[in-house]
């Protein structure tokens, strides 16, 4: 009878054991069985569980970050589970902070500014039966006020919009989704505790989910695009969903019309940044989800094979395995750039001004693909920022280059308008004088800028020739974010890489030493010391 009522309190199912969920039984392995390597783990996260530990709670390094280590990856981010309340980890940190409405978390911030990390610490949640569940009207975007004060609460579909009820542990890895994603590793023990056979689904390389994967992805129908992400991140070792986990994938897509647009786009931005972009579009195409999961990212995937937007996707890649920052607003400037360059175009065959033309033009890409989800926000001024620099870089003369390289986006500017280039959109010259003038000292910059009014008084056409490849400017052939930095003094005597002037050009200017450090372009000109790849500095 207590057992019943207790069972009634926590939301099982009383229909006996054929109703009640399969919690797995509970396995702890040692590390000769896992072979984690312990050096692998986050010393902040290490903080946090012995912190907890050490306050008499349960605590576990969890999902993803015990996934990667099992496999040999360094994990990006690191979660932690325990069994104490919100309250009680928010009391145990100097700077913790309760989030949340849906699930609610404490994330331990350590570190300031762009070099803070985030542990996120959750509470272990109960399983609940959807069925004892409050059900509310509407879904998540219609129902805020009904939800208020809610601990478990479920929509008319069966998609959980609360689940803020607190359990054991082995009810908190029941509630996960793929069984790789739902054990718990002690860095203190060097013990990781496995309910559902993650361990010997990592060795087979097997994404499957626990419990019935129709029933999951309708409980949160986000899980449909964790299945993607994480199958594009795992694929190349060997990773692939399970049939059953897969089958369901397609006709669930429908339920992702009833998340809201925010965390959709949020969303999109993980499958896009997280180092796996162009795996992820090889996904969804042969998983037949090309369109239908969210209207920007069908326009990525459309545009994926286009030589600008496949180039910065690569660089987007490149760029996370190699630990470098990159902003949703430089790629998605240029995955959208088509839209603007077009739009541009056609306003100035109708005779308008230049720059409010692009204005307009920008005006009406946000509109027609971004709309009000992140499109007036910081991400739309940082895009804006991006096209309405490009016509100045036409511009060498006078004050405008000094002006332009002081601008806090002149280097994701500089680096979308390179790439242009690299594509064959503008001429390579033009990146070229912008990556030497950017990178140089003061008095090189005059000469530079004096260089070109003297050509466009004579009216000296610069062509560029194909250098011959043993003649090929080694820098070309190296990553972008490798090009000389300006702290390098140039050697006497040397041309700007790619010139190649002909005819009665002016006579060539003898080069002086650059200066080590100082200079108007310095910090706040490069931006990046010297990184002219196109993600650098895009935050």
């Amino acid at each position: 009878m207590i057992k019943k009522f207790i069972d009634k309190l926590l939301g099982k199912s009383a229909s006996g054991k054929g109703g009640r969920p399969d919690f797995g039984k509970r396995q702890e392995v040692g590390p000769q069985e896992h072979g984690i390597d312990p050096k692998l783990v986050d010393e902040r996260a290490l903080n946090v569980v012995h912190t907890l530990k050490e306050a008499g709670f349960e605590a576990y390094v969890v999902g993803g970050a015990v996934r990667d280590l099992l496999v040999g990856l360094r994990p990006k981010d690191f979660d932690v589970a325990t069994n104490a309340t919100p309250e009680q980890v928010k009391g145990l940190f100097r700077r913790a902070f309760i989030i949340g409405r849906r699930f609610r978390i404490v994330h331990v911030v350590y570190g300031r500014g762009r070099e803070h990390e985030v542990i996120e610490v959750s509470t272990f949640r109960a399983y609940m039966d959807n069925a004892a569940a409050e059900q509310v009207a509407g879904n998540e975007k219609t129902s805020k006020s009904e939800l208020a004060g809610m601990k478990h609460a479920v929509d008319s579909s069966g998609r959980v919009l609360r689940d803020n009820v607190w359990g054991p542990q082995d009810e908190d890895a029941t509630r996960r989704d793929f069984t790789i994603n739902a054990m718990y590793y002690d860095p203190e023990t060097q013990t990781v505790v496995d309910y559902h056979n993650g361990i010997k689904d990592a060795k087979k390389r097997v994404i499957r989910m626990i419990g019935d994967p129709l029933t999951r992805y309708r409980e949160d129908p986000v899980r449909i695009i964790r299945a993607v992400r994480f199958a594009a991140k795992l694929s190349p070792l060997g990773f692939k969903i399970e049939a059953k986990t897969a089958a369901p994938l397609v006709q669930s897509q429908a339920l992702l019309a009833d998340v809201p647009q925010s965390r959709l786009f949020d969303e999109m931005l993980k499958l896009l940044q997280t180092g796996h972009a162009l795996a992820t579009i090889e996904q969804l195409k042969a998983l037949g989800m090309s369109r239908g999961i969210y209207p920007l990212l069908d326009v990525v995937v459309e545009r994926a094979d286009q030589p600008f937007v496949k180039a910065a996707l690569q660089d987007t890649d490149r760029r996370v395995g190699e630990s470098k920052p990159v902003a949703p607003s430089f790629l998605l400037a240029c995955v959208l750039w088509a839209d603007v360059r077009d739009g541009w175009a056609a306003r100035l065959a109708d005779k308008q001004h230049p720059f409010p033309a692009l204005q307009d033009a920008i005006d009406d890409v946000f509109n027609a693909r971004i709309g009000d989800v992140s499109g007036r926000g910081k991400l739309a001024a940082d895009m804006r920022e991006i096209w309405m620099m490009q016509p100045r870089f036409d511009k060498r003369t006078g004050s405008t280059p000094f002006s332009l390289v002081e601008q806090p986006r002149f280097r994701a500017a500089f680096d979308f308008m390179r790439l242009r280039a690299d594509v064959g959109e503008v001429d390579v010259l033009l990146a070229d004088w912008w990556q030497e003038f950017s990178q140089a000292s003061d008095a090189v910059r005059e000469d530079l800028v004096a260089q070109m009014r003297d050509e466009q008084h004579k009216g000296v056409r610069r062509v560029r020739s194909a250098p011959k490849p043993a003649q090929r400017d080694a820098s070309r052939d190296q990553p972008r974010d490798e090009a000389p930095s300006r702290a390098a003094p140039a050697h006497e005597g040397d041309a700007p890489a790619g010139d190649t002037s002909t005819g009665d050009a002016p006579k060539k200017r003898r080069r002086r030493r650059r200066k080590p450090g100082g200079g108007a372009g310095g910090e706040s000109g490069g931006g990046s010391g010297g990184e002219s790849s196109p993600a650098a500095s895009r935050d």
